[in-house]
């Protein structure tokens, strides 16, 4: 799993305000009063600022419209994948290229001192972020519904019909959010039992990522046994586990695993290729030390080591996530182009082409306005198949400017 140093990206908040700063619509200009020599020239100077404020008013209405707009049409492509459509899928995105344009005209016009708003643009566009915000939610709430029939049903229904023609990596990144579910699911699973078995989280999550980490809240230790977990499972994702076999082969074998029953597939293919795999990850993702101190004994070890798949619920939630995954390696190799994983490297500034948070929170609840948040650790590898990346997805910590 190589991994990549990123480009820096200077801090987003540092930037608007050095941007504002340039152009002297920080809030100090706005509220300097200096002595009048007459009552006309104070006249001027409180209309000149109020004029002032009403301009930085409507640029932000339209800059916040702008970033509205463009997450209510991400929420509409995301939407447009299931049930497929090509036809909307490229409305959103063309949606989302023409803000984008709209905003780089904005800075182009905001930079050279030839913005043309007016307090009437703010209002207008005080309107439109309401309408806006009504859309995004009501997306946002198709979406959650949409996950939980997902979760409910297993594999996914818009795989069942699709044409080794019409592949392309928006299959591989939805096939990817599905496996990253019953990834979490089982850390989940796993961090129970530690707790259950007395663990000391805190120095266990130390164990694997020695580096002090600042976490915005304990749960998010998670997200180091997360990472172990991908770490693991993912080892080895980059060889086909048969060369002379072409991309229709992996497609087939893709279509086969996504929605059997794992268990019931192992019991009558216990020396496939996906059986060896399920055994060798799971005698290397759960020690004998591990396993004896969760549950005081070795059976399931033993029971794997004989070819024997036992039936416990720690192992089920394993063997689930063993299927997506191996199940998503066949999917990549269906491109039939080069297939690579790599994780960022630690210290690395945010650079959304690379990565992307894991969690907000580690961004919202940073309490030193002045640190600078940086890649602590990769917690969700990204993919590169061909040329197309597949963002990584990261946990942030604050580091001290």
């Amino acid at each position: 799993m190589e991994t990549v140093k990123c480009r820096s990206l200077p801090n987003n908040k540092s930037k608007i305000a050095r941007t504002f700063q340039k152009n002297k619509f920080d809030q100090d200009d706005l509220n300097t009063t200096c002595k009048p020599q007459n009552r006309t020239d104070n006249h001027k100077q409180k209309d000149a600022r109020a004029k002032r404020r009403a301009i930085l008013e409507a640029l932000l209405a339209k800059l916040f419209a702008s970033i509205t707009a463009i997450k209510a049409a991400y929420a509409e492509l995301q939407m447009a994948q299931n049930p497929y459509s090509s036809d909307l899928i490229q409305a959103a995105d063309q949606a989302v290229v023409d803000e984008l344009k709209q905003l780089s005209e904005l800075k182009r016009s905001f930079f050279k001192n030839e913005l043309h708003l007016s307090p009437e643009m703010s209002r207008v566009k005080g309107s439109d972020i309401g309408s806006l915000k009504k859309q995004l939610d009501e997306a946002g709430a198709f979406n959650k519904s949409l996950e939980k029939r997902l979760n409910a049903s297993g594999p996914l229904s818009m795989f069942d019909n699709i044409q080794f023609s019409l592949l392309n990596p928006t299959h591989f990144v939805q096939f990817l959010h599905y496996t990253s579910r019953s990834t979490r699911s089982f850390v989940k699973l796993m961090v129970r039992e530690m707790e259950v078995a007395h663990w000391d989280i805190e120095a266990a999550a130390k164990a694997i990522q020695p580096e002090n980490t600042v976490f915005a809240k304990p749960s998010h230790r998670c997200f180091v046994f997360e990472s172990f977990v991908y770490k693991t499972m993912l080892e080895g994702f980059n060889h086909p586990n048969d060369d002379h076999r072409n991309e229709c082969y992996y497609f087939n074998e893709f279509r086969k695993i996504k929605s059997v029953n794992p268990k019931q597939f192992l019991t009558h293919n216990p020396d496939s290729s996906f059986a060896r795999f399920t055994r060798a990850k799971y005698l290397q993702l759960v020690h004998a030390k591990m396993e004896c101190s969760l549950f005081g004994n070795l059976n399931q070890r033993k029971l794997v080591n004989s070819g024997v798949f036992p039936d416990s619920a720690f192992f089920n939630a394993f063997l689930e996530m063993a299927r997506r995954v191996w199940a998503l390696n066949l999917l990549a190799f269906s491109f039939g182009e080069d297939v690579s994983v790599f994780q960022v490297s630690k210290n690395c500034r945010f650079s959304d082409v690379y990565m992307e948070a894991v969690t907000q929170d580690s961004v919202l609840e940073t309490p030193n306005s002045d640190s600078d948040l940086r890649v602590a650790f990769t917690v969700v590898p990204g993919f590169k198949i061909g040329k197309t990346v597949i963002q990584s997805q990261v946990y942030l910590s604050p580091v001290s400017s």
